[in-house]
């Protein structure tokens, strides 16, 4: 007698063959043909696609372009973020960089956007651009502005506002009404029949090197810096004349003390004698340092000579000394020179003879302190 066990075991097996031979039948007879016939259509279709390549490309490119923003416009809304637990993630996930801002009561729709007003927090090692602007900016004023106010906004003095803006004060300062605000403290000046840089400078109580010096003033002879009657000249740090200043200012009269011997390495003596007529500012990196008398020009500090020549781009004939750590200096406007390329010289040996050659306007010398990160004020290094 056969055991129920066995039977299964027997049955299963059967089963099994069955349904082997099932398929192999309906693979044969159905889908084989199928799949004969798919791979003909396949190949005829390849077949035109290869030979018409490139003739759908642009409508393929444009279709593809105009989905892009249809799916740009429909998702869209998803960057508005509405509840304060998301903005926490994102702000930490983005940094302060990232900002939530909604009109005045609104209670939802915060915008994810990222800040370009003040409430940015710039990284201190970012550098901002330090060029002065070019033109006079008209200026609406505001409700609760004030002359100092506006000024501290634009980087200069009220009194620069106040010469270039005739009858202003505080009692007169109205809101909506529009002040003109000069690129840089001083004086803007509009050039009169007979008149030079010189006598402007003077005018003024600057240096004419000064006027020369601002980036954006024009000359219509760049060599002997003549003016155009009727344009307008920049006077950094000008001072309208019969008129009381009221703003703190810098004057560039004070006299340099004598050279003197110092530390080595980055610790430098004045390389002359005279008067600075003109300070470190982001269009001129460098101390001027004026004396009629055309005294010696000397190392500021050891190291190599590694140029004493004429320069083509304004200062003349130069020397330039690399001290072997990080700093270089150059002094520009020599007459005379005392060194030549590749010679060492000591702290105080002197390089050269004051003078007034490249794009100068008097006997000084140009003097760079440089570093690997840029030009710094020479003031910060020099003794006191």
């Amino acid at each position: 007698m056969i055991s129920l066990k066995h039977f299964f075991k027997e049955w299963i097996a059967a089963f099994y063959k069955y349904v082997k031979l099932l398929l192999g039948h309906f693979v044969k007879n159905f889908l084989s043909p199928k799949f004969a016939i798919f791979e003909s259509v396949k190949s005829v279709m390849v077949g035109k696609m290869y030979h018409q390549r490139g003739k759908n490309a642009q409508l393929i490119v444009n279709s593809f372009v105009v989905t892009v923003m249809v799916f740009g416009v429909a998702l869209g809304p998803s960057l508005v973020v509405n509840d304060s637990q998301t903005q926490t993630v994102l702000s930490s996930a983005f940094g302060s960089k990232f900002v939530f801002a909604q009109e005045p009561g609104a209670g939802e729709g915060k915008v994810l956007g990222i800040n370009t007003d003040s409430q940015l927090q710039v990284d201190p090692m970012t550098q901002v651009s330090d060029k002065p602007r070019a033109d006079i900016f008209d200026y609406t004023v505001e409700d609760g502005d004030t002359l100092a106010s506006i000024a501290k906004k634009f980087g200069v003095d009220t009194d620069s506002i106040h010469w270039l803006n005739t009858g202003i004060n505080e009692t007169k300062l109205k809101t909506g009404s529009v002040l003109h605000i000069p690129p840089v403290t001083g004086v803007v000046h509009t050039v009169q029949s007979g008149e030079t840089i010189y006598s402007i400078a003077k005018k003024y109580g600057v240096s004419a090197q000064s006027i020369v010096d601002f980036p954006f003033n024009e000359f219509t002879n760049d060599e002997t810096f003549a003016l155009a009657i009727g344009q307008q000249l920049v006077v950094p740090d000008g001072i309208m004349p019969n008129e009381e200043v009221t703003s703190p200012r810098v004057f560039f009269n004070q006299m340099t003390p004598n050279a003197g011997t110092v530390a080595a390495n980055g610790h430098f003596i004045w390389p002359t004698q005279g008067v600075i007529t003109q300070y470190f500012k982001p269009w001129h990196k460098a101390l001027d340092i004026a004396n009629p008398a055309s005294p010696m020009v000397m190392a500021a500090d050891s190291g190599v000579i590694i140029h004493a020549s004429w320069d083509n781009t304004g200062y003349g004939n130069m020397v330039m000394i690399d001290h072997g750590n990080g700093f270089k200096t150059l002094y520009g406007h020599l007459q005379k020179f005392a060194v030549t390329v590749g010679q060492t010289v000591k702290r105080g040996d002197i390089i050269g003879q004051m003078g007034s050659t490249g794009r100068s306007t008097g006997t000084h010398t140009h003097f760079e302190i440089r570093t690997p990160g840029g030009l710094v004020d020479p003031i910060m290094y020099l003794p006191k």
